[in-house]
């Protein structure tokens, strides 16, 4: 073979190992709405963006720490593609049209509890009644689980005052600004123990079993981007898995993302991550329970908040779970 001819088979060999090789997958920016501040709690997260999870799936994450139902409301009109959001936001989203769909559970337990100190005497949700009680604002994870306690005592909101604080609950009990305070049982009990109060918390979980936290997605990118949602999907599932495995290198990758969490107590920061992974975990992590779901439905049917039933096949969807 001459060296012409030599040169010409290697390079049409060549040329057919580069058509063999897989296209470049293109990134896709996604802007995140996570419902809350930046907190230890986000960790698998975190995670999957450190351990180049998202990356791996053509996704390229920011964090938008937004009010919860500010995220639905973009997903719904597909101003972005996901959004972190609790259960019951999906169901009252669909009953005013908006296709939101649930595509993985992240909480396997409804996370809110109201947290008072010992000495107030609050230790059920009857005991509420005439009380002042602090919570992010009349919306969201936080609002839906007190009204579902108040539901279950059968008192009325009207029975007690209400104060929108923002994300301000453990200063707010801790000055007496308020009598209770509602939030998540692995974040503001803990801080507050670790100030010295002696606090009792009534969760909402220890009531009902409701459908919580998780990712939710649109019927829209559902059916024109499946790849997209199983992508986001099988990222976050890797990046919870790494962080029940080992919450001290999830911890450690923290520190990146949520400020001063270096500078803060590490036993207490620690602690909230240790209280919330047992919520996290199941058998088939990610998968929605209907019950739960079935459930959520009926609380907001006797709480008014939805008119009539939904068809909850359409609310959430368990075939992105691997």
């Amino acid at each position: 073979m001459t060296t012409q001819k030599l040169l010409m088979a290697l390079l049409i060999g060549l040329l057919g190992l580069t058509a063999c090789q897989p296209a470049e997958q293109p990134t896709q920016a996604i802007r995140l709405p996570m419902g809350y501040i930046p907190n230890v709690q986000y960790a698998p997260y975190y995670v999957a963006v450190e351990k180049g999870y998202f990356a791996e799936e053509g996704i390229e994450i920011t964090f938008d720490y937004s009010f919860e139902t500010d995220g639905v409301a973009l997903v719904g009109v597909n101003e972005t593609p996901f959004a972190l959001v609790s259960g019951e936001q999906v169901l009252l989203a669909r009953a005013q049209g908006i296709p939101v769909v649930n595509v993985v559970a992240w909480y396997q337990e409804y996370p809110i509890a109201v947290v008072a100190k010992t000495e107030a005497g609050i230790t059920g949700p009857a005991d509420l009644a005439g009380k002042k009680v602090g919570l992010p604002g009349l919306f969201g994870a936080s609002y839906i689980g007190l009204r579902a306690l108040l539901n279950e005592a059968g008192i009325a909101e009207s029975d007690l005052t209400l104060d929108s604080i923002g994300f301000n609950q453990v200063e707010a009990l801790a000055t007496d600004q308020e009598q209770a305070v509602v939030g998540y049982f692995s974040n503001e009990p803990i801080q507050l123990r670790a100030q010295g109060y002696e606090v009792v918390e009534i969760r909402v979980a220890d009531y009902v079993r409701l459908a919580s936290n998780g990712i939710i997605t649109n019927e829209e990118t559902i059916k024109n981007n499946p790849a997209l949602v199983q992508g986001m999907v099988n990222a976050f599932l890797r990046g919870l898995a790494d962080t029940i495995a080992n919450p001290n290198e999830a911890y450690e990758i923290c520190k990146k993302y949520v400020e001063n969490l270096a500078e803060t107590d590490e036993t207490v920061q620690k602690e909230v991550l240790a209280a919330s992974i047992p919520f996290w975990q199941a058998e088939t992590l990610g998968y929605s329970d209907p019950v739960a779901w079935e459930n959520m439905q009926v609380v907001l049917l006797e709480m008014g908040l939805l008119t009539t039933p939904l068809d909850l096949e359409q609310a959430f969807t368990n075939d992105f779970i691997p």
